[in-house]
């Protein structure tokens, strides 16, 4: 065995029966359904008071709270083998719920090719990031906003191929693979000679014991996390046991020159600045600002979603086009400008999370609490099915959440230095790559202190 092999998850027996199976992923994946029919159900009819609605609490806190610091960190994009949002419009394509069935029902039609790409996640993801301070405290909104994305998942697995809704248009999908990157866990080949053999392409296409990649990827060229939503549907079509489930360094993905792109750059900036503004108006003193975040349609939430639209798709990109500027003129690099742009933006992605999980912690500890009654009365009907119901607000570790943020804050400022450092070697001699990447480190510095002022200080 090669050390390797070694690092193949895979290689171990109970860890490979347990993914090569398609029951323990249905029962998963049922009980997430049931949970998030359950969110819809209590977030309509429950109680309208985000802290007493079951909705509000499993979604926007445990849910959050679990991708946020656990899943995503570890796994990347391992909730995604679970999420009950496309599970309706699977099954009718693939016209069975376990494993391969008949023809299924659905036009199976390719997206158009303009469209291939994630602008639509980003335009989605801005959409609910500017009505987000509804969305997260209201339970009727909430329930809407589920069965909406459950709906237009079944609309587009009706029309269009595999998951293309998961691809291409969902919010949460493109938040979570852009940091997939970071996670220590990928699924990937043993041997891409073996791939180019084998003539069927069974992981691609499918076969009588699987489908074929539902994100439409050949495993073969998969170089990133970023959009392998780890199905383990090509674990069970390929015959010659050429996938592995491998353990590698933290951010490996991110030192990876093939396959960056502007929409994925622009991603980054989304979610970076998103966090920023998430912090000023959930937890700033600004009650103005607060107001007009709530007061969608009006004219000051017009000029907050304005605001919002110009830091993320403007200010931000422009400040750091300038850091990148300045250090291809430091280092004499020969680079175009825009390839520089687009490359060191990777940079800002362990920064970006560190801001998330931050702004998190300062909520998740709070609010968590809340869970315990909701749970034994998910519809606000007087019930007590765990005897919990009488169980009130307590947060927990309140002093020491500070001091967790900034440990955070400052892990993701080191590691987006260090990612800069090793991204700007990649083209440039040893002794010019610090030139490149140190206005780059100033620019997530800058950004760090923000984010500290507007969460600690």
């Amino acid at each position: 065995m090669t050390p390797r092999d070694r690092r193949n998850l895979l290689g171990i027996p109970v860890v490979k029966a347990l993914l090569h199976s398609r029951w323990p992923q249905l029962v998963a994946r049922l009980l997430a359904l049931a949970g998030l029919l359950v969110a819809i159900l209590a977030a309509v009819v429950g109680s309208p008071v985000g802290s007493h609605n079951i909705g509000i609490v499993l979604v926007w806190i445990a849910w959050w709270a679990l991708l946020i610091l656990l899943i995503l960190p570890v796994f990347g994009r391992g909730w995604c083998a679970v999420c009950p949002i496309p599970m309706p419009a699977e099954w009718l394509q693939h016209g069975a719920v376990l494993g391969p069935g008949g023809p299924g029902i659905g036009l199976k039609r390719r997206m158009p090719a303009a469209l291939r790409n994630i602008w639509l996640q980003n335009v989605a993801f801005t959409g609910l990031a500017l009505c987000s301070a509804v969305v997260l405290t209201q339970p009727r909104v909430t329930g809407w906003v589920l069965l909406l994305c459950l709906l237009v998942a079944l609309g587009m697995g009706l029309v269009y191929e595999r998951r293309s809704f998961c691809r291409y248009v969902c919010p949460v999908g493109g938040f979570i693979g852009l940091y997939a990157q970071l996670a220590p866990v990928g699924l990937r080949v043993r041997d891409t000679s073996r791939c180019a053999s084998h003539t069927e392409k069974t992981c691609f296409v499918g076969s009588a014991d699987g489908f074929g990649c539902p994100w439409m990827l050949f495993p073969g060229a998969v170089v990133k996390n970023t959009y392998c939503g780890l199905c383990m549907e090509c674990v069970r079509t390929c015959p010659h046991d050429n996938i592995v489930l491998n353990l590698r360094p933290v951010g490996a993905d991110l030192c990876q020159p093939r396959g960056r792109r502007l929409d994925e750059a622009f991603k980054a900036f989304i979610m970076l600045g998103a966090a920023m503004v998430y912090s000023a108006v959930m937890l700033g003193p600004w009650g103005a600002l607060k107001a007009a975040a709530y007061e969608i349609g009006s004219q000051a939430w017009l000029q907050y979603a304005v605001s919002f639209v110009s830091l993320v798709y403007g200010v931000l990109p422009a400040l750091f086009l300038l850091s990148v500027a300045v250090g291809k003129r430091l280092a004499g690099s020969t680079v175009p400008l825009r390839a520089l742009f687009v490359a060191l933006s990777y940079a800002l992605v362990p920064l970006g999370l560190a801001a998330w999980i931050a702004f998190s912690l300062s909520f998740v500890f709070a609010s968590i609490s809340y869970l315990w009654a909701t749970v034994s009365d998910p519809l606000g009907a007087g019930w007590n099915l765990f005897g919990t119901a009488h169980l009130g607000w307590q947060p927990y570790v309140s002093g020491g959440v500070p001091y967790l943020q900034a440990a955070v804050l400052l892990v993701g400022l080191t590691w987006a230095s260090v990612t800069a450092r090793r991204i700007s070697a990649e083209q440039h001699a040893p002794r010019v790559a610090p030139r490149l990447a140190l206005p780059v480190a100033g620019f997530c510095l800058v950004v760090t202190v923000a984010l500290m002022k507007l969460l600690i200080i």
